[in-house]
């Protein structure tokens, strides 16, 4: 592909993104009780996830021809291609059935398995941020990074609660205990992919949660990443796109956290 490529299918994917965020706000407030159904325990779906997924689907398709899908509401059967976009159509249902404003659109691309380029957009403000790989990453066209921060003491971090699989809930709260009385905060919003995009820029210095998706971080770590922060899995390593566990900060912050995290997750020592 020319140089410039993804540059240009990013910015349709901003357009498009745009459009359904204004079909997801225009929904607010008007689901009712028996159009939700429950896809697992904790894990809801109404009309608007399936029908903000199908619109992204059909526009997204003739951007990229023969590119598969990976999709949560799988509105689409996923297929095997180079290219493959990798959709949350609305990351933080449960926000918004309870009319809780903090939800987000997230959108991956990927070649050949490498994310390529990313957006995220928080739908009831209407932020947009976005990244393509190896050009940095922009919150609302404007170039962003991820803070400073090198102490634990001052670090703002966000985290995901455990909603529905509890495998690792006591090392959960071993890891929460310290970080509770030696850092400058926690908070736990529900959406994976606006706490990625947060870290990216600025807003949380660390950010950490497990049973995850692809469709919930694959967008917002390419923000990470192109924002100057770090990924990885609970054991450092990078299998946290389908390993179900990720792990992001500034370079200092994330060495902090991972060290805690490797320790109470799998008894390893850094």
């Amino acid at each position: 592909m020319q140089d410039n490529t993804y540059d240009l299918i990013c910015k349709e994917v901003v357009t498009i993104s745009k459009r359904v965020a204004g079909f997801i706000r225009a929904e607010l407030g008007k689901v009712a009780q028996q159009d939700i159904e429950t896809k697992s325990r904790n894990s809801f779906v109404s009309y608007v996830d399936k029908q903000a997924e199908a619109q992204l689907i059909k526009a997204l398709t003739p951007l990229m021809p023969g590119a598969s899908f990976l999709v949560e509401e799988e509105t689409v059967k996923a297929t095997e291609a180079d290219y493959q976009w990798i959709i949350d159509p609305l990351d933080g249902t449960t926000n918004f059935l309870y009319g809780l404003p903090h939800f987000a659109i997230s959108i991956a691309l990927q070649h050949c398995g490498e994310t390529v380029l990313g957006v995220v957009v928080e739908v009831t403000r209407g932020e947009v941020f976005h990244a393509v790989k190896g050009r940095g990453a922009y919150v609302n066209g404007v170039s962003m990074q991820v803070s400073k921060t090198t102490e634990m003491k001052d670090a703002l971090l966000s985290t995901g609660f455990p909603y529905y699989d509890y495998q690792h809930i006591d090392a959960y709260f071993r890891v929460l205990k310290p970080l509770v009385r030696e850092t400058g905060g926690l908070r736990r919003y529900g959406a994976a992919a606006l706490d990625l995009a947060y870290v990216a820029c600025g807003r949380y210095d660390g950010y950490f949660e497990y049973s995850l998706h692809p469709w919930d971080v694959a967008a917002g770590a390419l923000l990470v990443t192109e924002a100057g922060g770090k990924v990885c899995d609970f054991q450092g390593g990078d299998n946290w796109l389908y390993g179900q566990e990720i792990l992001v900060g500034t370079p200092k912050i994330y060495e902090a956290l991972l060290k805690m995290i490797k320790k109470e997750f799998y008894g390893m020592e850094v």
